[in-house]
């Protein structure tokens, strides 16, 4: 029998602080990392210096950021690195630069054309570490970072490489980004951070880069097992308010002991996530833990990004932000071989879940 595939280490960088110590100590702390600006919360990377460089898209430096200080956790040398697979997430890619927003980073106009592709951000990393082995780009709106996870899963268990590097990155506080989703009517209206809330408006954007090392192995953060996705093929913005295809997709999963909703503050995703719920698990499902509040809404990186907080915590989780519609609050502690069930859903329809497990069983 194969050994299990575990998460090996982690590294991440979003509102919360800097690195991953900083953002437990905030989490722990019960401290959101959304601010106030111009009347919106927003999910702020505080240290811009992560961001810059002359050679790459901004993501693209966030992503090789990431991506080393997680490999030097997992103490993978140069030969390793060599032969690992790189699999990377990001919904709107190098945006800034796309949009000609990003004039603080003092870019080169050599680097003009490859600034504005979504696959500068794994070609910079596999650059930079020098990773040989194959990268993949995924996507995939707000699942694309779990998608990522669940990509290097199965490349793993079908025995095409013995490591993989998986990443996510997104940078979604750009001007012209903030109008698109306040068009849409996506955007919160409101500063009520709070997505189950029946007063909920709309989603909070946040920025973050986040990355782990995946390797069959029985010690680890955490056990990463079944993957699943599929497609709703409903709508461009919104999903079915019952939920259905998500539904679906939960109800392939054993019951897990908690849950990690995609949660993202709109009115119709609050209603049809609690739909999917209850349909997939009955009219008490397992108790929810949302990072969103304190994150904010971080696109393709969200799922990666979920996971890899809860993996860097275990075994005892900090819960949720005080004073949330339908959670409690307090800290969560779980046992080897509870399973928590990672969910996130993409805008145009596509979900996709990660099933994960507390080692030590």
């Amino acid at each position: 029998m194969s050994l299990p595939i575990s998460i090996t280490a982690a590294e991440a960088v979003c509102a919360l602080g800097g690195s991953m110590d900083e953002c437990l100590e905030s989490w722990r702390a019960g401290k959101t990392g959304l601010q106030e600006h111009e009347g919106m919360l927003q999910g702020r990377i505080a240290d811009r210096g992560v961001l810059k460089g002359r050679r790459y898209g901004a993501a693209s430096n966030l992503a090789v950021h990431v991506a080393r200080g997680t490999v030097e956790k997992a103490g993978w040398k140069a030969a390793e690195l060599r032969e690992t697979w790189l699999f990377a997430a990001s919904s709107r890619g190098n945006a800034g630069e796309l949009l000609g927003e990003n004039d603080w980073r003092r870019p080169s106009s050599r680097f003009s054309a490859s600034n504005t592709i979504h696959s500068e951000i794994a070609a910079a990393v596999s650059i930079e570490l020098g990773i040989r082995g194959p990268w993949q780009m995924a996507a995939s709106g707000c699942s694309a970072g779990l998608d990522a996870l669940g990509l290097a899963l199965m490349a793993l268990r079908a025995g095409m490489c013995r490591r993989a590097l998986v990443l996510a990155v997104d940078l979604p506080l750009v001007r012209r980004l903030i109008e698109a989703f306040r068009d849409t009517r996506l955007l919160a209206c409101e500063l009520l951070n709070d997505p189950l809330s029946p007063a909920t408006t709309g989603l909070h954007l946040g920025e973050a880069g986040v990355a782990v090392t995946l390797e069959p192995a029985d010690a680890g953060l955490v056990q990463a097992g079944e993957y699943h996705a599929n497609s709703d093929a409903y709508d461009s913005l919104v999903i079915p308010e019952d939920g259905a295809g998500l539904a679906e997709l939960l109800s392939r999963f054993p019951r897990p002991v908690l849950v990690c909703p995609h949660a993202t503050g709109t009115p119709n995703h609050s209603t049809a996530e609690t739909h999917a719920l209850r349909t997939a698990f009955g009219e008490s499902p397992p108790p929810l833990l949302m990072l969103k509040p304190f994150t904010g809404h971080t696109l393709g990186a969200c799922g990666l990004l979920d996971v890899a907080l809860m993996a860097a915590a275990l075994p005892v989780l900090p819960g949720n932000l005080p004073g949330l519609t339908a959670v409690e609050a307090g800290e969560i502690h779980l046992r080897p071989g509870d399973s928590i069930l990672k969910v996130a859903s993409g805008m145009g329809g596509h979900n996709a879940a990660v099933l994960l497990k507390v080692p030590g069983a």
